[in-house]
């Protein structure tokens, strides 16, 4: 991506191709390990997340790459330089945090400029890197308000601004919207993607917000107790999820329990505890690979269909009643009860405004490409 000449001098161009790798690290904290072998590249320019629930080690791991923790083994690297023993503050690198920690006593300004003059910049420098962090982030006109003067969502601008005026190689992220309301959530995804997409500045957040992860992500990391459990883009990690984990953390989806009893290179055929017979395309290798061992199959809720006479189609379909509508405004939430008494949820669109009824008799159908057979 092309930057303007103000860009261009807050954001030095670079020729490394990776600006973060952890290699087989690990973090014990009194005898618990919160990061297990951890193996981790992230390229120059990239917008990563690193998602995954409470207690799973992400936060851990940016604080690992911060520098504010020190591995208990392996190697943390940026731009191809150990960090392993290089402090904070020595680090081309700048956090922002959920909680913004401002300086309540200083205004926009003098937050802003605080790094720069602790660095002994001369004040002809700190004011030009001040205002083109200010432009950058559409906060001009608030120099000489506090923090308690202004909204969550100008305070995180601000704490943006004191993050990029010091021209970090990586600016990371930890939970950097959770304070925020749903609507202001929402807009700021918008403005923090198009601020990376201006800069062209590596950017590297945790979130346990896996829409959040979906819409500004270039690629994600899932993690897991410590481990990583699947990279990739969102449309790799949504659609193709490699674990009954990943699939049910990362969005809604609905999970068969069963057993492999027939495959070949066009399908797979599992038969599952309460005996629904599903179909599944392997999508690749690692499909056709799943042994004959007990597999989860996972369909999402918007790849089930709904009618009300049975379908021409034999594969994947099944009869029920449906049990509850949730109408959502611009998408319908059902959920239908099989006669085996499993229950799915199916997600449809509201194209016409008109709902089936609850307690309906209806069958339920997909696709043998729309779900998978999933280790656990």
């Amino acid at each position: 991506m092309s930057l303007t000449s103000a860009q261009k001098q807050l954001y030095p161009e670079t020729t490394a191709e990776l600006d973060i790798e952890l290699r087989r690290v690990f973090k014990v904290f009194n005898g618990e390990t919160a990061v297990r072998g951890v193996d981790l590249e992230i390229h120059r320019g990239e917008f990563f997340s690193i998602l995954g629930p409470s207690g799973c080690g992400k936060t851990t791991t940016l604080r690992l790459i911060a520098g504010f923790d020190s591995p208990s083994a392996g190697e943390v690297l940026i731009q191809g330089q150990s960090m392993n023993h290089v402090p904070p503050y020595r680090r081309p690198v700048n956090t922002v945090f959920q909680s913004y920690a401002l300086f309540n006593h200083l205004n926009v300004w003098e937050n802003i400029a605080f790094g720069l003059r602790i660095k002994k910049l001369s004040a002809s420098e700190v004011e030009y890197r001040v205002k083109e962090a200010l432009k950058l982030v559409k906060m001009e006109a608030y120099t000489h308000r506090f923090p308690s003067q202004m909204s969550g969502g100008q305070q995180q601008r601000v704490a943006l601004a004191r993050a990029l005026v010091n021209r970090p190689t990586v600016v990371l992220l930890d939970e950097p919207l959770g304070a925020l309301d749903l609507k202001l959530r929402k807009e700021m995804q918008v403005e923090l993607s198009n601020l990376h997409q201006d800069l062209g500045v590596t950017f590297v957040m945790v979130t346990h917000d896996q829409e959040e992860a979906l819409s500004l992500s270039d690629r994600i990391a899932v993690m897991r107790a410590g481990k990583i459990e699947q990279i990739g883009t969102p449309t790799e990690i949504y659609e193709r999820p490699r674990t009954q984990f990943i699939a049910d953390f990362i969005g809604d989806t609905n999970l068969f329990q069963g057993r492999i009893e027939a495959a070949d290179a066009s399908s797979l055929e599992i038969v599952t505890n309460n005996n629904l017979r599903i179909v599944v395309e392997p999508s690749d290798h690692r499909d056709q690979n799943v042994s004959t061992h007990e597999v989860s199959v996972s369909v999402r809720p918007e790849k089930i269909n709904l009618s009300l006479s049975a379908p021409a189609t034999s594969v994947n379909c099944f009869e029920g009643r449906l049990k509850h509508v949730m109408y959502l405004g611009t998408h319908v939430h059902y959920v239908v009860e099989l006669l085996t008494g499993d229950r799915l949820t199916v997600r449809q669109l509201n194209t016409n405004g008109s709902l089936f009824e609850p307690h309906t008799p209806i069958y339920v159908y997909w696709e043998a490409k729309d779900c998978l057979a999933l280790k656990d």
